[in-house]
């Protein structure tokens, strides 16, 4: 007797849980939304985080507004959220920095990206292109990877600065094509492309939103995207991998993770309503002026985002080891 009163008690403590955690998701959100970016205003990634906002207002009827909080290589903005409460009020815009470099060029990274965040899903992705001085003798990666291999010791790549995503992408390649090329680090992505045009340095592997206006001046050579997929802004530009150079894809990306402890229902209202906007017509092609490639829809569930996270995790390791970047 005192056994099945208390199962019936367990089961209405069951059940109650249950019915709080269906009326938190029905009612959410019950205050504006911020998407807090790990980036300071007018990039890439904050704008792709306000289109993101403006769409997903109109869906949820509720204020949605952008937070950027930069430092430390993503990681202030991803630390913000972690520590967050998990009512579903405070969305990071995850990326490639705050989710993967931050695990792998840190030595006590300011939280786990992996065990710290509710991840909701992967939304794009933005690759990055393999540029050359517009004198560089090869057209196409299959000749610039026979160039490189004969002319190694007197070449160099630039990038943003050490473990920039521009660094780690030609780290990542030239890894991949076994060639040690110095490489050239700059205060940001201008200087560096100033001296890739003038000639001082030999190539750069840059996100293809800046490379592609200088392709088409004619300014830069590009040779091959880092990427499994072709760039609706640069369409004419082939994949690396069809110059016989396998595994070198590059995509910086942009997904939505929630505090850990976040009720399931409503991430996937978060999911839902983040995938009607992105279907949205008019924010697709907004997203894809930025260069992005909205992934297909089998990648956008929370089980591949926590799959891709760690794969991305265990990718990068090898490049950053193999860049010879000593972790900080």
């Amino acid at each position: 007797m005192l056994l099945g009163r208390r199962f019936s008690i367990c089961l209405a403590l069951l059940s109650a849980s249950a019915f709080c955690t269906q009326a938190s998701a029905q009612d959410w959100p019950k205050e504006p939304v911020k998407i807090v970016v790990s980036a300071a205003a007018g990039g890439p990634i904050d704008v792709f985080g306000r289109i993101m906002a403006e769409r997903l207002a109109q869906i949820l009827g509720q204020q949605v507004i952008v937070e950027n909080v930069p430092g430390a290589g993503g990681m202030v903005g991803g630390q913000r959220v972690a520590r967050a409460p998990a009512d579903g009020h405070t969305v990071l815009l995850g990326t490639i920095a705050t989710h993967t470099h931050s695990q792998n060029l840190y030595k006590k990274p300011l939280y786990n990206s992996v065990t710290d965040f509710e991840p909701v899903l992967l939304m794009a992705e933005i690759p990055l292109v393999l540029i050359t001085r517009k004198d560089l003798p090869a057209s196409n990666m299959t000749e610039f990877v026979a160039y490189a291999k004969a002319n190694a010791e007197k070449m160099n790549y630039g990038s943003a600065g050490v473990g920039s995503a521009t660094h780690l992408g030609c780290a990542l390649l030239t890894n991949a094509i076994g060639a040690k090329i110095q490489h050239v680090p700059y205060r940001g992505t201008g200087p560096a492309m100033q001296d890739l045009q003038s000639g001082r340095i030999d190539f750069l592997c840059e996100i293809v939103l800046t490379a592609a206006p200088q392709i088409e001046a004619g300014t830069v050579k590009g040779i091959a995207l880092l990427s499994s997929s072709r760039s609706p802004v640069l369409p004419k530009t082939p994949l690396a991998s069809g110059g016989g150079v396998a595994g070198v894809e590059a995509d910086t990306w942009t997904a939505f993770f929630l505090p850990k402890g976040t009720p399931d229902g409503i991430a996937s209202r978060l999911r839902a309503a983040s995938i009607e906007a992105i279907e949205t017509p008019r924010v697709k092609a907004q997203l894809e002026k930025l260069g992005a490639s909205i992934v297909a829809p089998e990648r956008r569930t929370s089980e591949y985002l926590t799959r891709f996270v760690q794969s991305d995790i265990s990718k990068w390791g090898a490049a950053v080891k193999a860049s010879g970047i000593e972790p900080q």
